[in-house]
């Protein structure tokens, strides 16, 4: 019966290009018509059934445990593929079974302190190692800044940083707030290159050791502090506040709730810069397999989500940019490394893991090229004129590249 069911699913949703799929039967049959074409063999009875009622889940699973393998293992054609023929719509259970899991978010997104430390140990307390497989030497495990299309990761991890302290405006000895540091790199840059005195804060542990170890390394552990902490415990008040590549982690029930801390941790004439994933698209789901795999509890907001809680919190919304496809370019960057070094990944883990990487890797990218995915950088302040009204002050033509100790 599922056999049949996948082929008629198929059927109706493949109308671009062709596909020809072997099932675990031996059976074969060919969908669509056209260029491009794809061959896909089953080789796990059960996957027909998971792949008829989880689609995301089915094609997750199946890629990760080598029971669906793609002819010349093109992961990256077969998912664009995919996606371009999804356009035309899904089956009504489906499309049904999306709009339940939307509407059960609630519940998977309360991310309470003791929920929110597991949900980040999940996914940053893995070794250390891996993420040097494919990070830049800074470890910005986020959203680069192309603002040359011939700019390497370094370079555009760069320019990210410099863009987000051009946005916080800031000063030698101001206080800054890193929700959700990472592994310290924006957190010392902004202290070594700006003269800010920043506090970071982050629930992973592994992140919090090596974030602490940098600080030393550079003598800069008079000017920067790494906590082991939910930023709903940190206490302030901070002239300046930065959160990259968190607020995904946060949870569509405590969008008020961060927003609240964000305005009470803020001076009068503060400013905080949130960067986020966001979806130019209206509210949804995450996919169940990022949902299992990769990042529990993490959701990607519509603006009109994060904007209805920002406005009750009474902060001004001083500047939105948006971002398109820097983070698929970031994402380009990041794959190729891991693939270069993969067999040190597979050393660390095995290949179980190695192809669950990749096929987070590239269905990421995707969702950015492909699927109305972008980033949001979000401008806030407690007082109207706390930054200036117009954009001129972030591209003067003698800005210097960065202010210095000796500067102060």
């Amino acid at each position: 019966m599922w056999d049949r069911l996948l082929e008629v699913f198929l059927r109706s949703l493949i109308r671009e290009g062709t596909l020809t799929l072997t099932l675990p039967s031996g059976r074969s049959f060919r969908v669509g018509r056209g260029a491009p074409e794809y061959a896909v063999r089953l080789t796990d009875p059960s996957l027909p059934r998971r792949l008829v009622l989880s689609p995301e889940m089915g094609m997750g699973e199946g890629y990760m445990d080598g029971t669906l393998l793609i002819e010349g293992d093109d992961l990256k054609g077969f998912m664009a593929f995919l996606i371009g023929n999804a356009r035309n719509g899904l089956p009504l259970w489906n499309r049904a079974t999306t709009r339940l899991r939307t509407w059960l978010r609630i519940a998977r997104q309360w991310n309470s302190a003791p929920r929110a430390r597991r949900n980040v140990a999940h996914h940053y307390d893995l070794s250390s190692k891996l993420y040097d497989l494919f990070l830049d030497a800074d470890r910005q495990y986020s959203c680069a800044y192309f603002a040359r299309p011939d700019m390497s990761l370094e370079e555009a991890q760069l320019a990210k940083k410099r863009h987000i302290a051009g946005k916080l405006l800031l000063r030698p000895g101001m206080r800054v707030l890193d929700i959700g540091c990472g592994w310290g790199g924006l957190a010392l840059t902004l202290a070594r290159d700006y003269g800010a005195r920043v506090v970071g804060v982050t629930l992973s542990e592994e992140q919090l050791k090596l974030a602490r170890e940098r600080a030393r390394k550079a003598g800069l552990e008079d000017r920067v502090e790494f906590h082991l902490m939910d930023y709903r415990d940190v206490e302030g008040p901070f002239d300046r506040i930065v959160s990259v590549g968190m607020f995904e982690h946060v949870g569509v029930p405590h969008y008020r709730e961060y927003f609240a801390k964000v305005r009470d941790l803020l001076t009068e004439d503060g400013v905080a810069l949130i960067h986020t994933i966001g979806r130019s698209s209206p509210p949804g789901a995450t996919s169940p397999w990022i949902d299992k795999y990769i990042f529990p509890g993490g959701y990607v907001p519509a603006l009109s989500e994060v904007m209805t809680a920002v406005e009750k919190e009474d902060l001004y919304a001083d500047d939105i940019e948006i971002w398109r496809l820097h983070y698929a370019e970031t994402l380009r960057h990041w794959y190729d490394r891991f693939v270069a070094r993969e067999d040190e990944a597979r050393a660390l883990y095995d290949e179980r893991f190695c192809r669950m990487w990749r096929y987070y890797l590239v269905a990421s990218e995707l969702t950015f090229r492909l699927n109305r995915q972008v980033v949001f950088q979000l401008q806030l302040s407690r007082a109207q004129e706390a930054v200036p009204l117009t954009r001129d002050y972030l591209y003067p033509a003698d800005r210097p590249e960065r202010v210095t100790h000796a500067a102060e």
